[in-house]
């Protein structure tokens, strides 16, 4: 009964780890396009392309970088 206690203990740490490294990456990539869409030295079309570079680069960090497909 001790180590299911104690199990549980390590799973209860674990996701509680997982769970802030989570909300400070989510944290970080939220400040990056805030701080890119409140530039006061870009424009509009600047500010939505730092945007999309912010999004690039979190599809390159995490493979999740997919071939673009051609718009007709």
């Amino acid at each position: 009964m001790a180590s299911a206690a104690m199990s549980g203990d390590v799973v209860e740490a674990i996701a509680s780890e997982v769970a802030l490294g989570v909300d400070r990456a989510v944290e970080w990539w939220m400040s990056q396009i805030e701080g890119s869409l409140n530039d006061p030295h870009l424009t509009s079309l600047g500010r939505l392309s730092a945007v999309r570079e912010i999004v690039e680069s979190y599809k390159d960090l995490t493979g999740k970088a997919q071939l673009r497909k051609p718009r007709f």
